[in-house]
Formats: structure tokens, sequence, C-alpha cells
């Protein structure tokens, strides 16, 4: 069973940065899929970003499209959500989720494994 952690959340003042990661119990993450999702106070959770397994294929949200990287070690079995010009309505709880099959997705019920979340607060 594939479990995943996320760390690196914060508060931050707008226009910052923050470096999300998440941590694998397995080194076959390397063959897995992975998203970042978050959910904004009083909104669905919504996709962000995504990886295919060899990180060749990424898709970004349009709203973060520019400012959020996503890319992986799989040597380390991590994947980090670089964000960058962070505003206030990036504010939420971020989550890292994967899948098996190897190309990406923005479909939440298509990623069976799911971490904790992070809080991430963009705010004066």
């Amino acid at each position: 069973q594939l479990q995943v952690v996320e760390s690196g959340g914060g508060l931050v003042q707008p226009g910052g940065s923050l470096r999300l990661s998440c941590v694998a119990s397995t080194r076959a993450f390397n063959k897995f899929t992975v998203g970042w999702f978050r959910r904004s106070p009083g909104k669905d959770r919504e996709f962000v970003a995504a990886s295919s397994w060899l990180g060749g294929t990424t898709d970004y949200a349009d709203s973060v499209k520019g400012r959020f990287t996503i890319s992986r070690d799989n040597a380390d079995n991590t994947v980090y959500l670089q964000m960058n010009s962070l505003n206030v309505d990036d504010t939420a709880v971020y989550y890292c989720a994967a899948r098996r099959p190897t190309d990406v997705s923005r479909a939440i019920t298509e990623y069976p494994y799911w971490g904790q979340g992070t809080q991430v607060t963009v705010s004066t």
C-alpha cells in the first residue's frame, strides 16, 4: 500500500514562494503518476499540477501555470511543487496524490492514494 506524506506548507506573504514536498513510502513511487491538488476554504478540491512517472509529461491548472512547477526526484521517492508569486487565492490545503497509470490526469477520482495535506496560507 503506497503512502505519501506532504510537507513544506506555511505562512507566506503575497509574492512569496514555497516549495512543497511529497515523500512516498516505497521506491516503486517512480512508477506512479503524481498530482497536486488543493482545497481552498469554502471550495471543492481542485487540480493544481501533475507529473507522469518519469516526469516527461506535466500538466498545470491555468490558475497556476507559469508560477508553479512540479518536479520529481525518483531516487529520493519525492515529488516537489515549487510555488512562486503566491497570492491570497493560493491559500489552501495542498494534497499530494498518486495513481498507477502512467498518464497524467486531472480527475480526483482517478487517484487512489492521498496524503493528509499541508496548509499554505498567503497573507500579509
